[in-house]
């Protein structure tokens, strides 16, 4: 038995690169087997590790019991966040946490670059995360299909509210 049961295994892997020795209480507990599957509404302080919390959460829905990804299409994860700033960090967590599963993740941000966004959507990624503007814009033009998305993640909904 590891500090990372339920955790598949290349994500544990990134785990340990990464200094982790025991999950954080938040993300224990959103790996109960009775959530798996189950929408469910997170709150924990800043700094209690809900975007990895989340990131563990997605992987069986994502990996189908894969170790690893195939072939990048349509996203399989669409990860919304209120700010530039969040999204940007959201996006670099997910990727260290999924580096060993061969993902590709994409990012559509308000006051990026719309034209490098579009040509990363074109070639494929399996998580998708972005700021609600920017992504409504690319799902207008036809450059995000959401036909294929498994999970979504709203990160801090309750600011999202008030934009």
């Amino acid at each position: 038995m590891t500090e990372f049961d339920g955790v598949a295994m290349a994500l544990g892997q990134a785990l340990t690169k990464r200094g982790y020795t025991v999950l954080t209480p938040v993300q224990t507990a959103i790996l109960a087997p009775e959530l798996r599957d189950a929408d469910v509404l997170v709150s924990a302080q800043t700094g209690s590790g809900k975007t990895v919390a989340f990131g563990l959460a997605l992987a069986p829905t994502l990996l189908a019991g894969a170790e690893r990804f195939e072939r990048a299409r349509e996203p399989l994860a669409l990860v919304v966040a209120p700010t530039r700033e969040l999204a940007l960090q959201v996006k670099r967590e997910l990727d260290w946490l999924y580096e060993m599963t061969g993902a590709v993740s994409a990012s559509c941000i308000g006051g990026m670059d719309m034209g490098g966004e579009r040509r990363a959507l074109n070639k494929g990624a399996h998580i998708v995360v972005g700021t609600p503007g920017r992504l409504r814009d690319h799902i207008e033009r036809g450059s995000l299909n959401v036909s294929s998305l498994r999970a979504v993640v709203l990160d801090e909904a309750d600011e999202m509210l008030d934009l």
